[in-house]
């Protein structure tokens, strides 16, 4: 069963990418989805999708997937054949952005110096 929900994942991630291409235009210089989780029961879909942009076109990106949520429903119900299609609920996902941000502080950080092994005296080789 596990597999199955793990295809239906993937199945909705792309149709669902696909109609974000054709029906819907943001202000964001990019509007991605990164994952879907999809209940065992079919009825809910939790897609998380990624904004890059400002806060201001990021929410507005979600509230533009939140009024258009019943059209994305009624075409995914068209193009996937399942049964139940399932209710969406769209979600920001920060993790490129928190990942961008580790990356910057890691870049900022004064290289580590390793101090040269000092040999120990004490051990003998035969």
């Amino acid at each position: 069963m596990k597999h199955r929900l793990e295809r239906v994942n993937e199945l909705i991630k792309r149709e669902l990418g696909s109609l974000l291409i054709r029906e819907i235009r943001f202000d964001a210089e990019l509007v991605s989805i990164t994952s879907v989780d999809v209940t065992p029961d079919l009825k809910h879909c939790h897609v998380f999708v990624t904004v890059i942009g400002t806060p201001g076109q990021q929410t507005h990106a979600l509230h533009l997937l939140e009024e258009n949520r019943i059209l994305l429903q009624s075409l995914l119900s068209k193009r996937v054949i399942i049964k139940y299609t399932p209710h969406l609920h769209f979600k920001l996902d920060n993790s490129i952005a928190r990942g961008s941000r580790v990356l910057q502080i890691m870049n900022e950080l004064p290289p580590l110096e390793i101090p040269e092994e000092e040999e120990d005296d004490d051990y003998d080789q035969p």
